[in-house]
């Protein structure tokens, strides 16, 4: 689980950058938006990590973690001039995510 935790901790490093960047240093009002969604979902999900790590819920945080990184990481991508057509992998993301609060969910169920 050591390794899901660092890569959560790089993951709330690269959204506070992004999100930072978005706020203040982004000239294009769309690619500010991109930049500051993403960071919202990528620090989400930071913490959902740790809530699956302390629930011991085996699946959720690698979902989480590959939700984020897709997701978020399409649309900084975008943001930083990779081309549109890359949002069209954006929504593969989400549906990570999705899983990942099914997958913690259900972890969460069976504990009690």
């Amino acid at each position: 689980m050591r390794p899901v935790l660092v890569a959560a901790a790089v993951l709330g490093l690269l959204s506070v950058g992004f999100g930072a960047f978005g706020a203040h240093g982004a000239s294009d009002p769309e690619a500010a938006e991109w930049l500051r969604t993403g960071a919202v979902y990528g620090l989400v999900h930071v913490l959902a990590v740790f809530a699956a790590a302390q629930l011991r819920a085996r699946f959720a945080a690698p979902l989480f973690l590959a939700g984020a990184a897709i997701f978020a990481g399409t649309l900084w991508a975008m943001a930083l001039g990779a081309p549109r057509v890359l949002g069209a992998v954006t929504p593969l993301g989400g549906l990570l995510l999705m899983a990942g609060w099914a997958a913690l969910a259900l972890a969460a169920a069976r504990r009690s």
